[in-house]
């Protein structure tokens, strides 16, 4: 599944640095504005102690984790919806994006110019949510203007997709993003998907910090409380770089010393797994163990889709039994004899950590 998370934000709050740490990648992450010109693509392997732990048991030769793809989008200015900064170009890149994260600059440093020339986490938050509020009502006017004529002549759903624009309309022009007015508006996000809003898609904030601010449980409540109720991930962009140049082994001792079980990184790929509505199943067998990304709430032949179209299309069956369950029989075999290898048919709903193998005829 090519589905990707929009990272986003203010023109040097640690973007590029966090993109950089993400993907292992080196990304430009200079100290002036606009230094990301096109948009970086990386993927990012979803931390997954599983597959390790599957492929001892099946003896895989290699392992295959499931992944989230971030895309690094230059530094958004006030009246970007005008086409101030690089405008409108980077816009459209958001508007690709199925979530978007929003990095926030929550440190002090005199040696990295702020763009606005103060460091004010709110104020940061509100100008991007301003643009990207502005850039949708621009969206839905042209929206609202296409329906008006389709009404005119279809009717029907054209009626009720034209109230939906409607309604988009109003919660924007409230300055509220369509995502966080939606319930309010009896509004149903899925309903108005094809208008590709910007601020209908899920949020995640990172707030860039340094060590001071990643103890502070005090700032830590009162900028989540800011953002709630979308998630919110504190992490120190620089911390996290430092990081992935270590061993495991090293980069355990070093967020031990730090105080932390995980790092911001594992922390941001997880969450944004689980904010864009995805699970993994596990295959294995001699070549791999692998872990393979299905929307929460997929059916075993959407499942099997994923790995071939031919496998969907030919469902037979599936023969399920859950990670936890293998590990605890320590073998496949072991499994069915005790009872927990279980076979599904075509309206089975998938679970997180299934381990499954899909019979098919095509």
């Amino acid at each position: 599944m090519a589905l990707t998370i929009g990272i986003v934000g203010l023109p040097n709050v640690g973007k590029s640095t966090l993109f950089n740490a993400l993907t292992r990648a080196e990304v430009l992450a200079a100290n002036y504005p606009f230094a990301t010109i096109e948009p970086n693509v990386g993927v990012v392997p979803l931390p997954d102690a599983r597959l390790g732990q599957l492929a001892e048991v099946v003896h895989s030769e290699r392992e295959v984790p499931a992944t989230v793809s971030f895309v690094d989008i230059a530094g958004i200015v006030k009246g970007a919806s005008e086409g101030e900064g690089l405008g409108n170009a980077f816009l459209a890149n958001i508007r690709e994006a199925d979530a978007i994260c929003q990095v926030t600059r929550a440190f002090e440093d005199p040696d990295v110019v702020h763009v606005d020339g103060r460091v004010d986490a709110a104020s940061d938050i509100e100008t991007i949510n301003t643009e990207l509020i502005l850039a949708d009502l621009q969206t839905i006017e042209k929206v609202i203007v296409r329906l008006e004529k389709e009404a005119r002549v279809k009717k029907g759903e054209a009626i009720a997709q034209l109230a939906a624009a409607q309604t988009v309309k109003g919660i924007l022009e409230s300055g509220t993003a369509v995502s966080a007015g939606a319930a309010a508006a009896k509004l149903e996000l899925a309903d108005i998907r094809e208008f590709n809003l910007l601020t209908a898609k899920p949020f995640i904030y990172v707030f860039n910090t340094d060590d001071a601010g990643l103890v502070d449980a005090d700032r830590k409540a009162a900028l989540a409380a800011q953002v709630a109720p979308a998630e919110a991930i504190f992490l120190d962009a620089k911390f996290e770089a430092e990081l992935v140049d270590l061993t495991e082994d090293e980069a355990r001792e070093m967020l031990e010393a730090n105080g932390q079980t995980e790092s911001g990184l594992d922390q941001l790929a997880r969450v944004g797994f689980d904010t864009l509505g995805l699970q993994t199943y596990l295959t294995a067998g001699p070549k791999e163990a692998r872990a393979w990304t299905i929307r929460k709430g997929a059916t075993a032949p959407q499942a099997a889709g994923v790995i071939h179209t031919d496998f969907e299309r030919g469902f037979i069956k599936a023969e399920v039994v859950h990670f936890q369950d293998l590990l605890d029989a320590g073998s496949m075999a072991a499994a069915k004899a005790a009872g927990k290898l279980r076979i599904e048919g075509k309206d089975y709903v998938m679970h997180d950590g299934d381990v499954v193998e899909f019979r098919f005829n095509v």
